[in-house]
């Protein structure tokens, strides 16, 4: 089995999970590849981000969704359009555990592999 991160980016956010405040998500679309099949999915996970040297991720506050199984390869054209329709999945996903994540205020670039 292959995982990629397709897609993996820090923002600020803000979500209360089991009585401890989070003020920072990690955003991701992964691909997984295995004997001939692919499959991607988006999930976020929101992290307390005290300070700026606060990186650790909790995955109590975590929620996943899969957006695409078929059998085939990778395609940056389907990759294309799964990333343009992110926004929405993790919106949804976050919303699930109470949260939200402020698209316009990046903590890091994001990371494309």
């Amino acid at each position: 089995m292959k995982v990629i991160d397709v897609y993996k980016q820090y923002f600020s956010a803000h979500c209360v999970y089991n009585g401890v405040e989070r003020r920072g998500a990690v955003v991701t679309l992964t691909a997984t590849s295995e004997e001939g099949n692919i499959r991607y999915e988006a999930g976020v996970s929101f992290f307390p981000h005290q300070d700026e040297e606060d990186w650790g991720i909790s995955y109590d506050a975590f929620a996943s969704k899969e957006l695409y199984s078929a059998k085939g390869r990778r395609s940056k054209k389907r990759e294309a359009v799964l990333l343009d329709e992110l926004h929405t999945h993790i919106d949804e996903l976050a919303a699930s555990l109470g949260g939200t994540v402020f698209w316009d205020k990046p903590l890091r670039d994001a990371q494309m592999g």
